[in-house]
C-alpha cells in the first residue's frame, strides 16, 4: 500500500524568511515528496525550542516511515536537536548554514553587535543586511531591515539582548549533510568545517562557492542536486531500537 506521508519534511522556524525557501523546495518538490512544517510562535509565547520539539514530534510520529529532514539556520537546529533524541524516525539530516557550533544565528551576531558597537538598533540592522545579502542598492537596504526587524519579533531563537546561548559541538546518529557557503559571514567555512571530526562514513559537507547566509535561495537547483545525490545514497535510519507503532 502507498504510503501517505511524505518522503522529506523542510523545517521552518523563521516566517519572514519562508519567501527565501520556496526555490529550493520547487526544485526538490519536482523530484520527490516534500512538506513544509512551519512554527511560529505569538508575541506572548516564550521562545522556547522545546515547545517547537514537541509539536515537531507530534507531526513526524504520525507519519508511517522515517523522513529526511532539512533546515536552514535555527530550523536546522531544530532538525539536528530531534535527531538526537528520534534518530528512528529520521532517515537523514540536512543541514544548511548551520554550523559546528549550531547555536550560532544571525541573531546572535546581531545582539553581540547591538550590544559592544556604539550604533543605533537600524544602523546594526543595516550592517546585518550586508552580511546576510551582500551588497544592496541604498534603497532595497529598509525594506530588508523591516524584515529583520519583523524575524527579531517573530521568529524562534534561543538569544536574546541578555542571554546568548551555546551548544557543545556532537555528532548526529543519522545520515548527516552539512551546506554551506564560502562567503557567509554568519555560518562562516570554518564553522561549516568544523563538523569534519564528528562525521560518520557517509557523512557529507558541501559548500557552496558564494550566495552568502541564504546561499539556497541564491542557487536553489544547485543546492537541490547535492541533497538529492545524498538522499539517494543514504539507508533506512541508521538506529531503530522500536519499530514506530511501538515507539512513543
Amino acid at each position: 500500500m502507498p504510503s501517505n506521508s511524505p518522503d522529506a519534511v523542510w523545517i521552518n522556524v523563521s516566517p519572514s524568511f519562508q519567501r527565501l525557501d520556496r526555490r529550493l523546495l520547487q526544485s526538490l518538490a519536482g523530484h520527490t515528496s516534500v512538506t513544509h512544517w512551519a512554527y511560529c510562535q505569538t508575541p506572548d509565547e516564550p521562545s522556547s525550542l522545546e515547545v517547537a520539539m514537541t509539536l515537531l514530534h507530534d507531526y513526524i510520529k504520525g507519519c508511517d516511515r522515517p523522513l529526511h529532514l532539512l533546515g536552514h539556520g535555527t530550523g536546522g537546529l531544530l532538525g539536528l536537536l530531534y535527531a538526537r533524541q528520534h534518530s528512528h524516525r529520521v532517515k537523514s539530516l540536512t543541514l544548511l548554514s548551520v554550523g559546528v557550533n549550531p547555536m550560532v544565528d544571525w541573531q546572535s551576531h546581531y545582539y553581540a553587535q547591538l550590544e559592544t558597537m556604539p550604533c543605533s538598533r537600524y544602523q546594526v540592522l543595516s550592517q546585518m543586511v550586508y552580511t546576510l545579502f551582500g551588497h544592496q542598492a541604498r534603497p532595497l537596504v529598509h525594506g530588508w531591515v523591516r524584515l529583520l526587524e519583523q524575524e527579531l519579533s517573530q521568529s524562534l531563537s534561543p538569544h536574546s539582548l541578555v542571554k546568548r546561548v551555546s551548544l557543545f559541538p556532537g555528532s548526529v546518529p543519522v545520515p548527516l549533510l552539512v551546506c554551506g557557503s564560502a562567503d557567509d559571514g554568519v555560518t562562516d567555512p570554518e564553522q561549516i568545517q568544523g563538523w569534519r571530526p564528528w562525521l560518520k562514513p557517509g557523512d557529507r559537507i558541501w559548500q557552496c562557492p558564494d550566495g552568502r547566509h541564504f546561499f539556497h535561495s541564491v542557487h536553489p537547483q544547485v543546492v537541490a542536486n547535492q541533497i538529492l545525490s545524498f538522499w539517494a545514497t543514504t539507508t533506512p535510519a541508521l538506529i531503530c531500537p522500536l519499530s514506530l507503532e511501538q515507539a512513543c
